[in-house]
């Protein structure tokens, strides 16, 4: 079982290897009951959104990491994948902007991903 900071350290690196923009980790857990990180992640478009959901799969599911949930769809430009402890928001720019996740978590520790190992 991988642990939720080595989960989202590797997700956030991959999704940053295929040019996801704006890839941030942020620490949830002293303020959140239901997760320990938030992985997001800013798509250039649905083509681009679907693809990096797909990457993710591929990168957790033969480490025997499963999402419990997949919520949103590629025509809603948000994707969010619940896997437990780590829910990875997959979005569109414009979605990303409305929504401004960071604001509502800031007072919550971004973990910058270039400065860890996992």
């Amino acid at each position: 079982m991988m642990e939720p900071r080595e989960l989202a350290l590797k997700t956030a690196k991959m999704l940053d290897e295929k040019k996801a923009m704006d890839v941030t980790i942020i620490d949830i857990s002293p303020k959140s009951s239901f997760a320990d990180y938030f992985v997001m992640a800013s798509a250039g478009s649905e083509r681009q959104m679907d693809s990096l959901v797909d990457n993710i799969e591929d990168l957790l599911e033969p480490a025997g990491v499963f999402p419990k949930s997949i919520e949103g769809k590629r025509s809603s430009g948000w994707i969010l994948m619940d896997y437990g402890d780590v829910v990875i928001n997959v979005m569109t720019e414009a979605m990303r902007e409305k929504y401004n996740i960071e604001r509502i978590w800031g007072d919550c520790e971004n973990v910058d991903i270039n400065k860890l190992e996992v």
